[in-house]
């Protein structure tokens, strides 16, 4: 059975009809595309994603169903989903239910019977745009106008509507096949090396990860200053992933300019971003970013390539790396963006990627082991 009609509509005037599912409603946001072809709940979680409407270029989107293991953070922060065809069925032994209805008890819109080949092919042609999908408004030139009229990624601080607002310990690690595991997961006390992990948009995935490679992990909120944070006498700090323009977030650039050269740092996506331009360098905004498990990146100092999970849409500009003090460590092999930096004096490195696979692959995992290293190293 389809649903009620439903539109997106673009801000270069384009519209796609289709039918919704999930959640009736209208919702505005920046209209991107991801070619992972699994993980499309850990996708909708990820808070990164914040603000943006979400296509999925696989034509077949929920066909495994939802279950609480997968989730990335507490709901979904994405505005809207926009797909060719959603799966009524869940055929999975871990459905815990299915993608339509899990979306309307969440109140998230979603849009299906759309051409998403030719979407994406727009947004590569045209890039990223300001976009509205609604079950509710059916005049085409209202919704455009309403597009048009939606704030632009650029110069927008989102980390204030996905951070934390208190200091949490954080303790679920993974069981032997990969699943969560509870209080138990991890070394003893007395192995563990503190870590604070700085929440611009974290997922859960993420800190798990960080509890494996045998850290005592504290989650703080995105806005602490320096001084909270070294106050927690941290043996290390983790930079998160998270959604906007990093330059906006200015409080935790100056966050990391007060932890450099105190404590080993660690970043990835909008905290590489921010550590970048705590080191005085400049970022910009990609024509259409870099979303889905198959982006393949060159370790210069290994000479590895990996296929890495990526979400996001503004990178550090190399001109960085002529200031002499801050090396260039991986490239993307698709575009030859900056996809990670070490500092040649301080004991910190990040990358653009995200090394948890959560969706995508495993090759990148391994910078957990070399956070710990550096931290150890001392």
């Amino acid at each position: 059975m389809r649903g009620p009609p439903a539109l997106l509509a673009l801000e270069d005037g384009t519209i796609y009809r289709g039918t919704a599912f999930g959640a009736a409603g209208t919702r505005e946001g920046e209209v991107v595309f991801t070619t992972s072809m699994a993980g499309y709940q850990e996708i909708l979680t990820d808070p990164s994603y914040c603000g943006q409407i979400i296509t999925m270029t696989c034509p077949l989107i929920g066909n495994y169903g939802v279950n609480p293991e997968d989730l990335e953070s507490q709901g979904v922060y994405a505005r809207a989903l926009v797909v060719r065809e959603a799966s009524k069925t869940a055929s999975s032994h871990r459905a815990a239910g299915k993608l339509p209805e899990w979306l309307a008890g969440l109140g998230v819109v979603g849009i299906e019977g759309v051409d998403t080949r030719a979407l994406t092919r727009r947004i590569r042609t045209a890039g990223a745009m300001r976009g509205v999908v609604s079950s509710e408004e059916r005049s085409p030139d209202a919704l455009v106008d309403r597009a048009r009229a939606a704030p632009r990624m650029e110069g927008l601080d989102l980390v204030r509507e996905v951070t934390r607002t208190r200091p949490e310990p954080w303790t679920e690690g993974f069981s032997a096949f990969g699943a969560p595991l509870g209080d138990e997961a991890g070394a003893s006390s007395a192995e563990q090396l503190r870590v604070t992990a700085v929440d611009y948009g974290v997922k859960r995935n993420i800190l798990r990860h960080l509890v494996h490679a045998g850290f005592h992990v504290t989650v703080v909120p995105g806005t602490s200053t320096a001084g909270e944070i070294l106050a927690g006498r941290p043996d290390g700090v983790f930079l998160s992933n998270g959604p906007g323009d990093p330059a906006a977030v200015t409080y935790g650039i100056e966050t990391i300019r007060g932890l450099a050269g105190k404590v080993p740092i660690f970043g990835i996506c909008l905290g590489h971003q921010m550590m970048g331009l705590a080191f005085g360098g400049g970022t910009y905004k990609l024509k259409f970013g870099h979303r889905g498990g198959n982006q393949p990146v060159k370790d210069l100092v290994t000479g590895k390539v990996e296929i890495t999970s990526q979400n996001h849409g503004f990178a550090v500009d190399p001109g960085l790396f002529g200031r002499g003090e801050v090396e260039l460590t991986h490239v993307n092999l698709n575009d030859q963006t900056v996809e990670g930096l070490r500092h040649r004096g301080l004991r910190a490195f990040s990358v653009q990627y995200h090394p948890e696979a959560s969706p995508g692959p495993h090759d990148a995992t391994h910078l957990f082991a070399r956070f710990r290293e550096l931290i150890l190293a001392r």
